[in-house]
């Protein structure tokens, strides 16, 4: 499914979050503080588009991604970013050594993993202690009149756009399902600090749609 709409990956998601990806992106990137000559994962990176920031700041960024499809259109599109290499890799089996990593990030792919927590217990794995962990995902807005508003646009608007402009629009209609069945903050928070990782805190997006989860590794 993610390697069918890898070539208009980008560009759905900006209309269909009606521009909000790219905020998310900056949010994400501030939280991760990459700085130069550090190593960071960005886990499910899909075509790299976060990974791009990440390396411009000086940092080595290994964009990691479980779709052939989407790491061919990555190495397209920005095979020639100094720092940045992409890599096939399997969340729940990733293929680095122990404490590998400064910093490591996913964004809206951890609920697309089918055992997430395995996915945060490897994502602890390969970080140095004292590394940092950066988690974007899909959430749930606390506010009960916007959450309303919000599934209406899911429902009901998002897969009229996603048919116009995706190259497979069942992909659209997998995506309210996962969002819709996806845990809340407090319960992906409590499944990162069950992980192992510590000074675990989370922010709201865009009126809770998104929460920005961060958390640091035990220095030994």
């Amino acid at each position: 499914m993610f390697d069918q709409v890898a070539g208009r990956y980008d560009r759905t998601n900006t209309a269909l979050s009606l521009g909000n990806d790219r905020l998310w992106r900056v949010a994400t990137r501030r939280a991760v503080a990459p700085r130069a000559g550090e190593r960071i994962l960005d886990l499910a990176a899909g075509t790299g588009a976060s990974s791009v920031s990440l390396a411009r700041s000086g940092a080595q960024v290994v964009a990691a991604d479980f779709s052939p499809g989407m790491i061919a259109e990555g190495r397209r599109r920005h095979g020639d970013v100094p720092g940045l290499s992409f890599v096939e890799a399997d969340a729940t089996d990733l293929p680095f050594g122990n404490d590998e990593f400064d910093a490591v990030t996913m964004s809206f792919g951890l609920r697309n993993v089918n055992e997430p927590r395995k996915a945060l217990a490897e994502l602890y794995r390969v970080t140095k202690p004292g590394g940092r962990v950066v988690i974007c995902e899909f959430s749930h807005p606390p506010s009960r009149a916007f959450a309303e508003l919000y599934g209406f646009y899911n429902s009901r608007v998002l897969p009229v756009v996603a048919r116009a402009l995706s190259s497979n629009a069942d992909a659209y209609d997998y995506l309210n399902e996962s969002i819709r069945d996806w845990p809340d903050q407090q319960t992906l928070a409590a499944w990162i600090r069950a992980a192992g990782w510590q000074d675990v805190a989370y922010r709201n997006l865009s009126f809770g749609i998104v929460a920005l989860h961060r958390g640091r590794k035990t220095r030994r």
